[in-house]
């Protein structure tokens, strides 16, 4: 095939496995794009074999990373191959079979505007633990906090056309979660993604992958993270100048407005203030204009829901306020997320 480039990016990988896979690559694909991200010295001569093999090897001085790897990839192949279609994505590790990359190119060619990803079954005996459950609670997490049902997020075969290329090599990220990144930017930008079934294989219970199951989760997962404690602290910030106020405020009821929900009102006020800017500027990163109203019409609403269903609430069971309102707030809290993802923040930019 001339219309694709494989790109596989390596970290002082296994010779002999690396080499064997290059081989049955070579026999299917003409275009190879080996990046060496730093593997040192005594790799020198690995990569120089590869060369003489007519393989184009790009050479990172230092370890910089998967997802640098690839976008250095990228814009060689933007760069040098104005003719072809996409290109695919593999490890080298020999977790992927050529038949399976067949399939993803195959399937790019269908569209190659959309995201190919070929996906594992993870319920297969031979999947170690930590990839088996891993992966699962990773798409778990997508489901419920990007709004992409997506069966295999950390999948390495991917294939892609020349637009998302361009798109993605803008997408930070430096190692493991650039792939993740690169998700999140498809619910972000409206880039459809094609999933292929492709074998599931783990060679020495997956001992030759190189990713950090503390430190690259922790990357992986930092978008969800900065949106927990964005809304932990909004919620604590609310939590505390609702109990204040409910306790300064002298008691009234004129037509159903209480003291609490006057309580309700000014604490939703400051903490919504607070908890835009963080998520506009450090969670979302949204610069467009129009969110702020949507955002506010958004607080309004559920202001309003939270004082009149905590004030009934207290009226009908008669227990310690705040106590309600964390009740009620938790059930808005999750709602909310959707609501701010695919309305507030949700970017009108297509590619």
């Amino acid at each position: 095939m001339e219309d694709m480039v494989i790109i596989i990016p390596s970290y002082k990988p296994d010779r002999e496995i690396m080499m064997e896979f290059i081989k049955k690559v070579k026999d299917n694909f003409k275009n190879i794009v080996v990046v060496d991200d730093g593997s040192g010295i005594e790799y020198t001569q690995f990569f120089e074999n590869l060369k003489n093999e007519g393989i184009v090897v790009l050479k990172h001085y230092i370890n910089l990373g998967k997802g640098r790897g690839i976008k250095t990839a990228f814009n060689y192949i933007l760069s040098n191959y104005p003719k072809i279609i996409g290109a695919v994505t593999a490890d080298c590790d020999g977790q992927h079979y050529v038949e399976d990359i067949i399939k993803c190119a195959n399937k790019l060619r269908e569209d190659p505007n959309k995201l190919v990803i070929g996906f594992r079954n993870f319920d297969e005996k031979q999947v170690p633990f930590r990839s088996r459950y891993g992966n699962k609670i990773t798409r778990g997490i997508f489901n419920t906090f990007v709004g992409i049902k997506i069966t295999d997020t950390q999948s390495g075969l991917r294939a892609f056309g020349r637009k998302t290329m361009e798109t993605f090599m803008q997408t930070k990220g430096e190692r493991y979660e650039f792939e993740t990144n690169m998700l999140i930017e498809c619910k972000q930008k409206d880039i459809q993604i094609a999933e292929v079934p492709i074998s599931t294989v783990y060679i020495r219970n997956n001992s030759l992958s190189h990713f950090d199951a503390i430190g690259d989760s922790i990357m992986i997962y930092k978008l969800f993270i900065k949106y927990i404690i964005s809304s932990l602290s909004s919620f604590i910030l609310d939590i505390l100048l609702f109990t204040l106020l409910v306790n300064i405020l002298p008691e009234i009821n004129l037509n159903g407005i209480t003291n609490i929900v006057i309580a309700t009102i000014i604490a939703r006020i400051i903490s919504a203030v607070y908890n835009f800017l963080i998520n506009s500027k450090v969670v979302f990163k949204n610069k467009n204009k129009g969110s702020i109203i949507k955002y506010f019409i958004l607080c309004i609403v559920q202001m309003f829901i939270s004082a009149f269903a905590v004030s009934e609430l207290f009226k009908l069971l008669h227990i310690n306020s705040t106590l309600i309102k964390i009740i009620v707030d938790t059930i808005i809290f999750i709602i909310n997320f959707v609501i701010q993802r695919e309305w507030v923040f949700k970017s009108k930019i297509k590619c």
